[in-house]
């Protein structure tokens, strides 16, 4: 399965660089990647459950995957509109770290596991998600483009 996920990351990464360059919009792509990677980087050699090389690896990536979802949310808000397909997308990515919240539970009801630092930025993705949500239900599943009140 890892195999399947790699490859499935490298042929993602191939296609929005090689095959779909064209449909990237450098105009109004201002989002500074750096205000994230920068705080949530700090914050993982801070709060982290072991000082240990992969344990602050892995940190970093449960914190940069609660708000890697700011970039695409800032172009929503700064064009003003989202394409359907893109909105579904981020529907059901927002859907999948939703789930998570499901899990968390049922592993602490029926395990005794509790992950604060999982916990925490599953909540605050999942937070990050609401606005769109509303969006999502209003406006694309009554059959309208998503295009943000003026």
């Amino acid at each position: 399965m890892k195999l399947i996920y790699i490859a499935c990351s490298y042929a993602t990464v191939y296609l929005i660089y090689m095959k779909f360059k064209a449909t990237y919009d450098g105009n109004h792509d201002t989002f500074r990647v750096e205000f994230l990677v920068v705080p949530v980087g700090g914050l993982s050699f801070l709060v982290n459950h072991d000082f240990s090389p992969l344990e602050i690896l892995w940190t970093f990536s449960i914190y940069l995957e609660s708000v890697a979802i700011l970039p695409q949310l800032f172009m929503i808000s700064k064009t003003g509109e989202a394409e359907t397909i893109t909105t579904h997308y981020l529907f059901f990515l927002g859907l999948y770290r939703a789930l998570y919240l499901v899990n968390w539970i049922w592993r602490y009801y029926f395990e005794g596991f509790f992950d604060l630092i999982a916990v925490v930025a599953g909540v605050v993705q999942t937070i990050l998600y609401c606005d769109f949500f509303y969006l999502y239900v209003t406006k694309v599943l009554k059959g309208k483009k998503l295009s943000l009140p003026a």
